[in-house]
Protein backbone atom coordinates (compact mmCIF):
# COMPACT_ATOMS: atom_id res chain seq x y z
CA UNK A 1 0.00 0.00 0.00
CA UNK A 2 0.91 3.56 -0.94
CA UNK A 3 1.60 5.52 2.09
CA UNK A 4 -0.17 8.73 0.18
CA UNK A 5 -2.73 6.42 -0.35
CA UNK A 6 -3.23 5.27 2.98
CA UNK A 7 -3.48 8.74 3.92
CA UNK A 8 -6.38 10.19 1.65
CA UNK A 9 -8.66 6.81 3.15
CA UNK A 10 -7.44 7.53 6.19
CA UNK A 11 -9.00 11.29 5.75
CA UNK A 12 -12.10 9.93 4.08
CA UNK A 13 -13.12 7.94 7.76
CA UNK A 14 -10.04 6.99 10.26
CA UNK A 15 -9.81 3.56 10.29
CA UNK A 16 -9.62 2.64 6.20
CA UNK A 17 -6.17 3.58 6.01
CA UNK A 18 -5.25 1.13 8.76
CA UNK A 19 -7.96 -1.57 7.59
CA UNK A 20 -6.20 -1.18 4.13
CA UNK A 21 -2.36 -1.58 5.38
CA UNK A 22 -4.08 -5.00 6.85
CA UNK A 23 -3.83 -3.62 10.84
CA UNK A 24 -7.87 -4.96 10.56
CA UNK A 25 -8.46 -4.72 14.37
CA UNK A 26 -6.67 -1.40 14.45
CA UNK A 27 -8.85 -0.10 11.79
CA UNK A 28 -12.36 -1.17 13.11
CA UNK A 29 -11.45 0.42 16.45
CA UNK A 30 -10.69 3.80 14.76
CA UNK A 31 -13.99 3.19 12.23
CA UNK A 32 -15.79 2.49 15.31
CA UNK A 33 -14.06 5.98 17.75
CA UNK A 34 -14.99 8.06 14.76
CA UNK A 35 -18.90 6.79 14.68
CA UNK A 36 -19.42 7.25 18.14
CA UNK A 37 -17.81 10.66 18.88
CA UNK A 38 -19.40 11.49 15.83
CA UNK A 39 -23.01 10.44 16.99
CA UNK A 40 -21.77 11.66 20.61
CA UNK A 41 -20.92 15.25 19.14
CA UNK A 42 -23.82 15.85 16.94
CA UNK A 43 -21.07 16.29 13.73
CA UNK A 44 -23.12 15.28 11.23
CA UNK A 45 -26.33 17.70 12.27
CA UNK A 46 -23.35 20.15 12.50
CA UNK A 47 -22.07 19.58 9.73
CA UNK A 48 -25.58 19.84 7.30
CA UNK A 49 -26.50 22.85 9.34
CA UNK A 50 -23.20 24.65 8.31
CA UNK A 51 -24.16 23.66 4.74
CA UNK A 52 -26.85 25.24 4.67
CA UNK A 53 -25.83 29.09 6.06
CA UNK A 54 -27.22 28.22 9.79
CA UNK A 55 -24.52 28.82 11.57
CA UNK A 56 -26.21 29.89 15.02
CA UNK A 57 -27.92 26.02 14.70
CA UNK A 58 -24.50 24.18 14.22
CA UNK A 59 -23.27 25.85 17.16
CA UNK A 60 -26.22 25.56 19.68
CA UNK A 61 -26.16 21.77 18.39
CA UNK A 62 -22.58 20.93 19.18
CA UNK A 63 -21.49 19.01 22.23
CA UNK A 64 -18.48 20.18 22.51
CA UNK A 65 -17.05 17.94 24.97
CA UNK A 66 -17.56 15.36 22.68
CA UNK A 67 -16.42 17.06 19.40
CA UNK A 68 -12.99 18.22 21.49
CA UNK A 69 -11.59 14.33 20.84
CA UNK A 70 -12.53 14.41 17.10
CA UNK A 71 -9.57 16.30 15.94
CA UNK A 72 -6.89 14.36 17.88
CA UNK A 73 -8.32 10.78 16.96
CA UNK A 74 -8.74 12.30 13.23
CA UNK A 75 -5.07 13.29 12.54
CA UNK A 76 -3.99 10.32 14.89
CA UNK A 77 -5.67 7.91 12.52
CA UNK A 78 -4.13 9.76 9.50
CA UNK A 79 0.05 9.78 10.87
CA UNK A 80 -1.21 5.76 12.04
CA UNK A 81 -2.25 4.88 8.60
CA UNK A 82 0.65 7.24 6.88
CA UNK A 83 3.39 5.77 9.08
CA UNK A 84 2.24 2.20 8.81
CA UNK A 85 2.19 2.16 5.11
CA UNK A 86 6.24 3.58 5.14
CA UNK A 87 5.39 6.98 5.38
CA UNK A 88 7.22 9.43 7.66
CA UNK A 89 10.52 8.03 7.73
CA UNK A 90 11.79 11.65 8.93
CA UNK A 91 12.32 11.60 13.12
CA UNK A 92 10.26 14.58 13.01
CA UNK A 93 7.56 13.55 9.65
CA UNK A 94 4.54 13.70 12.66
CA UNK A 95 4.79 17.28 13.50
CA UNK A 96 2.42 18.08 10.40
CA UNK A 97 0.01 16.41 12.23
CA UNK A 98 0.42 16.86 15.56
CA UNK A 99 -0.14 20.77 14.87
CA UNK A 100 -2.95 20.30 12.34
CA UNK A 101 -4.75 18.48 15.05
CA UNK A 102 -3.46 21.05 18.31
CA UNK A 103 -4.85 24.18 15.65
CA UNK A 104 -7.90 22.57 14.53
CA UNK A 105 -8.89 22.05 18.44
CA UNK A 106 -7.89 25.74 19.05
CA UNK A 107 -10.10 26.56 15.89
CA UNK A 108 -13.11 24.07 17.20
CA UNK A 109 -12.57 26.35 20.75
CA UNK A 110 -13.20 29.58 19.54
CA UNK A 111 -15.94 28.65 17.08
CA UNK A 112 -18.22 30.20 18.47
CA UNK A 113 -17.07 33.17 19.25
CA UNK A 114 -14.59 34.51 16.84
CA UNK A 115 -15.63 36.03 13.96
CA UNK A 116 -14.03 36.50 10.93
CA UNK A 117 -14.65 39.34 8.50
CA UNK A 118 -17.97 40.10 10.77
CA UNK A 119 -19.33 35.89 10.94
CA UNK A 120 -18.90 33.43 13.11
CA UNK A 121 -18.02 30.25 11.31
CA UNK A 122 -19.07 27.93 13.09
CA UNK A 123 -17.68 24.68 14.66
CA UNK A 124 -17.07 23.15 11.34
CA UNK A 125 -15.70 25.70 9.16
CA UNK A 126 -13.29 27.82 11.64
CA UNK A 127 -11.77 24.42 12.34
CA UNK A 128 -11.31 23.16 8.79
CA UNK A 129 -9.72 26.70 8.17
CA UNK A 130 -7.26 26.20 11.40
CA UNK A 131 -5.79 23.04 9.48
CA UNK A 132 -3.79 25.47 7.43
CA UNK A 133 -1.77 26.98 9.78
CA UNK A 134 -1.22 23.62 11.92
CA UNK A 135 0.16 22.31 8.63
CA UNK A 136 2.59 25.27 7.76
CA UNK A 137 3.90 25.36 11.40
CA UNK A 138 4.10 21.96 11.72
CA UNK A 139 6.20 21.73 8.17
CA UNK A 140 8.43 24.51 9.59
CA UNK A 141 9.34 23.19 12.24
CA UNK A 142 9.81 19.58 11.17
CA UNK A 143 11.87 21.01 8.31
CA UNK A 144 13.88 23.30 10.60
CA UNK A 145 14.58 20.33 13.40
CA UNK A 146 15.52 18.41 10.98
CA UNK A 147 18.17 20.71 9.56
CA UNK A 148 19.69 20.67 12.73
Amino acid sequence: MNSKEALFWSIALPGFGQILNGKYIKGFIFVFLEIFINVQANFNEIIIYSFHGDIEMAVLSTNYLWLMFYPCLYFFAMWDAYKDAGGGKSRYASLPFVFSAYFVTVGLIYSSKLKIFGHILGPMWLPMLFVIPGLIVGIILKRLLAKS
